[in-house]
């Protein structure tokens, strides 16, 4: 899918300082209380009996509680100060990310229960994330917004892709599913975030440092969860350079979640990125049909 021409234009629809912002006027956060799976027990390759896919949907998921966790505390390290709109974004922003650890720990705890020992990647997690205490905070608020635009743009394509989730475990999709609405939904808060914080910078400041930042986050991203996924298939008895071959096929060919997120991994580099540049609340409105339950928490 190539990014439209309104994905790649300038809205200056509020200032926040002296950087423009293109959140939607009238967007509203929901947190949405969910609870997935805990009165079942989750199989092995829940996803289409695919090892594969459920191998790298595993991956991601050891990394939500611990990676939430440091995106909450990075953005709340520049709250101070903010409109108040984004105040109130950044209130239920945290709220929401707080309720996808719980969900991402119990589903993480399935996966042990399942066999799989994920003790030495959440080992491996906890000392990086360790190391970004020495780093001065702007740091941090940098890599949760290249990090945040990561999670959109995934949580997109699975929603406008359903073949990706197809034949998965019911309950386990629709967590993704859940997850992803609302991971589009807060899409710009951390990005609003570093706007304001850094308000007084150039625009080519701001752009030199944004883009060498996801061109760091990006390798790592890929780079940690590769190696994970081919650690949980080893757990399977699956290795060797077929399996290799198999993962990637997987990620850039059929599926190709990869493959279909380029073009707007790519935006972000562009003068005058947005994540709302992009505006998916249509597609967010046609995945909250599947949970006609969900209910928002009032606010704080």
């Amino acid at each position: 899918m190539t990014a439209s021409v309104q994905s790649l234009a300038v809205d200056v629809a509020e200032p926040i300082g002296k950087a423009p912002t293109a959140t939607p006027a009238d967007l509203t956060l929901t947190v949405r209380d969910r609870r997935f799976g805990r009165d079942r027990k989750l199989g092995r390759w829940w996803l289409n009996n695919d090892p594969v896919g459920s191998a790298w949907y595993n991956a991601l998921s050891l990394t939500f509680p611990r990676g939430e966790a440091f995106f909450i505390e990075s953005v709340k390290a520049f709250r101070d100060g903010v409109p108040p709109r984004l105040e109130a974004e950044i209130r239920d922003f945290i709220r929401q990310e707080i309720n996808h650890t719980r969900e991402h720990v119990a589903f993480n705890r399935a996966a042990q229960d399942a066999g799989f020992d994920i003790s030495e990647m959440d080992r491996r997690l906890a000392e990086s994330l360790d190391e970004t205490k020495t780093r001065p905070p702007i740091a941090n608020l940098a890599s949760t917004m290249a990090l945040e635009h990561f999670t959109a743009i995934l949580a997109l394509e699975l929603l406008r892709t359903p073949a990706h989730l197809a034949g998965g475990d019911e309950e386990t999709a629709n967590l993704w599913r859940w997850h992803s609405i609302e991971e589009i939904e807060h899409k710009g808060v951390a990005y609003d975030t570093w706007l304001h914080a850094t308000r007084d910078w150039s625009r080519w400041k701001r752009w030199k440092i944004k883009s060498l930042i996801m061109l760091s986050v990006t390798n790592e991203f890929f780079r940690h969860r590769w190696a994970d996924t081919l650690e949980l298939l080893r757990q399977d008895g699956l290795t060797g350079t077929r399996i290799k071959l198999r993962l990637a096929a997987y990620l850039l060919w059929q599926p190709g979640l990869v493959r279909r997120i380029l073009p707007l991994w790519i935006s972000f580099f562009l003068p005058g990125f947005h994540p709302w540049n992009h505006d998916d609340r249509a597609l967010i409105g046609k995945a909250e049909q599947d949970f006609p339950q969900t209910a928002a928490i009032a606010a704080a």
